[in-house]
């Protein structure tokens, strides 16, 4: 069966020409969305991979009739499925709100500061409170990993408050452990919680920075979010931002919440999950 890629502005301009291409009518392409890009006001561009649906099944033949005497069989119980998001750890970062007769979810908890917060998983007490002696194991064990990689980088801890470990990350070589929009540094310090949930084992969080990265990404994310706040009450329509990790989409909901005339909510799936910024109601 031939299988091939299209990239169109809409999902059903995409299957159009997908079964252009196929020579078969629109109701028998199998479209699977590879990957979809959204720009401001709603432009942006779907990817898919379509082939032609494959000929139906014959038709199961009729079940033998069953004689009178024979009682009719109870129809076998089948397990309620276990919803995916309830099998998670912790309670969810994100809850469903409706808005203008539409499902959709915003993300709780606003961030007050430009620090990457994670969620709490499953158990774990709000009241624990990291030690010096926890940091001091935590940035030793990054020190070990910046050595091992031969990196001209020290790890220092700036700060111990609640259950978070703050790690400042300085020196030559820091710019290959933030990347491309920190994407590097969010790397880094989930494998770093990883590990602090593996040997210390109660709640200790760790929030990785590298020359001031986070703040100064904080800034930007403001900034660009008021300047399209402000297109979006000139022209009264929605606007969709990138795709931004749950920490970052928080920094731009709480930029807006001190904005009249427009409001925010979050659409989409993890990685893909994109703050919009809509007028207000």
């Amino acid at each position: 069966m031939e299988t091939i890629e299209i990239t169109a502005a809409t999902l059903n301009e995409a299957v159009e020409k997908a079964a252009a291409a196929l020579g078969v009518s629109a109701d028998e392409v199998h479209a699977t969305v590879v990957e979809e890009t959204k720009g401001l006001f709603g432009r942006g561009q779907v990817r898919v991979r379509a082939e032609a649906k494959a000929a139906k099944p014959a038709k199961a033949k009729p079940a033998a009739k069953r004689k009178a005497s024979e009682p009719e069989a109870e129809p076998p119980v089948e397990a309620e499925a276990e919803d995916p998001a309830e099998a998670l750890a912790g309670a969810p970062a994100e809850a469903p709100k409706k808005r203008g007769g539409r499902t959709k979810k915003v993300d709780a908890e606003p961030a007050a500061a430009a620090v990457a917060t994670l969620e709490r998983p499953e158990g774990e007490d709000e009241a624990v409170e990291a030690t010096a002696e926890d940091a001091d194991q935590l940035v030793g064990l990054l020190a070990e990993i910046l050595e091992a990689a031969d990196l001209n980088v020290d790890a220092t801890v700036s700060e111990v408050k609640g259950k978070y470990v703050n790690v400042q990350l300085r020196g030559h070589d820091t710019s290959y452990l933030v990347g491309r929009r920190g994407e590097v540094l969010n790397a880094l310090q989930y494998y770093m919680n990883v590990v602090s949930a593996r040997q210390l084992g109660h709640g200790i969080r760790v929030v990785v920075d590298g020359d001031d990265y986070r703040n100064r990404r904080a800034e930007t994310l403001t900034k660009r979010a008021q300047d399209i706040a402000a297109a979006v009450l000139d022209r009264g329509e929605e606007a969709v931002l990138e795709a931004l990790p749950a920490f970052e989409r928080r920094i731009v909901h709480q930029a807006i919440s001190e904005i009249d005339g427009v409001t925010t909510y979050s659409e989409g799936e993890e990685p893909n999950r994109r703050v919009v910024i809509a007028p207000a109601e």
